[in-house]
């Protein structure tokens, strides 16, 4: 145990301790800052940078499905290292290992290989799974009537790089043109750059580390080594009906979120949509995603994780409704999408907070790992699947597709609800019973 950690665990240590969150807290909005803002640069180009190096547009939907799936391979490995070590070096770890693949997708535009860039854009994907770790370890020092604003608050930070992203790409391209790279690639050579900040930033400053410290001041039964392996988070999962939920939840919400999403430019195209209208469309459901997320925090502080699951299906479910039944109206698929992104929000911060509430502190970050892993294999998957659905039966099919995949995660929840005023009834009889004799 390190002396902060010793001192934050003494008996008149409030003051420090709050002092100490609100310094991990400020590391990590400006981390997710810089990770978002190198994520949202180089996508903005990715597929436009795979259709010139393929010369089809049938393989451009391949970049950002490798990008995804290279998300989803990350989970476990960062997440193993973070239940071993700490935040930090998953958090480090995963951008590097981003800049590595910026840099390799750079490599494949100058010498025009097709698989390399694929290759390039799955270690890309690393930098998104070190983004989404972080709102995890900004719960591991909150206290549990504040975790959900603590993650809400790290995944509003994503707003800022998500606008500033796409706007920084046309300059990034002309800046690489002496150099003899393509335009399209230049984004990728400043993500580069962005996320080895991102890891100078986390490796110097989330000190002491989130997740060692509240291992420290877990108490003595919490925090044998033996319940730290990803089998130990697995079992935890399994071993609660909260965690299930809390999986579920934010599995389905991300696969619904990614697959109506992806395909809704291609609708609005259809319906005779500008590039320009279609980019606006986007914002407001990034906005929607990102720039609420601390009122769903705040929500799901004060009435509860479960209120916030429905909350989240409810919207989703609303946002299917409206731009599946658009029928080629521009503005009722523009507030669909707004509403795609306030359920997204929803769920993520709410599923998150329940999960990090519900399994032991030593399994935490495996649990997490694994939430993760979930969540993004299923949306590549989703995402994939969409472009069938949408070529098959249309936009409106797609989106009740997208509402049906709600269903498990809202039957779960008012089961899990059902079941805790059972025991609750249950423990307020034998409490009266007990008083009786």
């Amino acid at each position: 145990m390190t002396a902060v950690e010793r001192s934050v665990g003494a008996p008149d240590a409030g003051e420090q301790r709050a002092a100490l969150r609100r310094r991990v807290s400020g590391v990590l909005v400006a981390s997710q800052i810089l990770g978002g803002l190198g994520v949202a640069t180089g996508v903005a180009l990715a597929s436009v940078l795979a259709q010139r190096i393929s010369g089809t547009e049938s393989l451009s939907g391949l970049a950002p499905t490798a990008m995804v799936t290279g998300t989803a391979l990350a989970s476990l490995p960062l997440a193993a290292l973070m239940t071993a070590r700490g935040r930090r070096p998953g958090l480090v770890l995963g951008y590097l290992v981003g800049a590595l693949g910026a840099g390799v997708v750079v490599v494949s535009a100058v010498i025009g290989s097709f698989p390399l860039l694929l290759c390039g854009m799955a270690g890309f994907g690393a930098a998104s799974s070190a983004n989404l770790g972080a709102r995890f370890a900004a719960a591991d020092l909150a206290e549990p009537h504040r975790r959900a604003r603590a993650i809400s608050n790290v995944v509003w930070a994503t707003t800022i790089g998500a606008v500033l992203g796409p706007n920084i790409a046309a300059p990034a391209g002309r800046s690489v043109s002496g150099l003899g790279i393509p335009a399209t690639a230049g984004p990728f050579l400043w993500a580069a750059g962005i996320f080895l900040v991102a890891a100078v930033t986390v490796a110097v400053l989330l000190r002491p580390d989130p997740l060692l410290t509240a291992r420290a001041l877990a108490p003595a039964e919490e925090r044998s080594a033996e319940g730290r392996s990803l089998r130990a988070g697995l079992t935890a999962v399994a071993a609660s009906p909260r965690a299930r939920l809390a999986l579920v939840t934010v599995a389905v919400c991300h696969t619904a979120m990614v697959s109506v999403m992806s395909m809704t430019p291609v609708a609005l195209g259809h319906h005779g949509a500008s590039i320009d209208l279609i980019g606006l469309v986007i914002s407001g459901h990034i906005a929607g995603m990102y720039a609420f997320s601390p009122l769903m925090g705040r929500l799901s502080d004060r009435v509860g994780r479960l209120s916030g699951i429905g909350l989240a299906v409810g919207l989703l479910a609303c946002a299917a409704f409206l731009a599946g039944t658009a029928d080629g109206s521009h503005g009722r698929v523009a507030l669909g999408l707004f509403v795609l992104g306030l359920g997204w929000s929803a769920g993520l911060v709410s599923g998150s907070a329940l999960l990090t509430d519900s399994v032991p502190e030593a399994a935490r970050a495996a649990a997490q790992g694994l939430s993760d892993l979930v969540m993004n294999t299923l949306a590549g998957l989703g995402g994939a699947t969409a472009g069938l659905v949408m070529a098959q039966a249309g936009y409106g099919w797609l989106n009740l597709g997208a509402a049906c995949l709600l269903i498990p995660a809202g039957a779960l929840a008012l089961f899990t609800r059902s079941g805790l005023r059972r025991a609750r009834a249950a423990e307020a009889s034998g409490r009266a019973e007990g008083a009786e004799r």
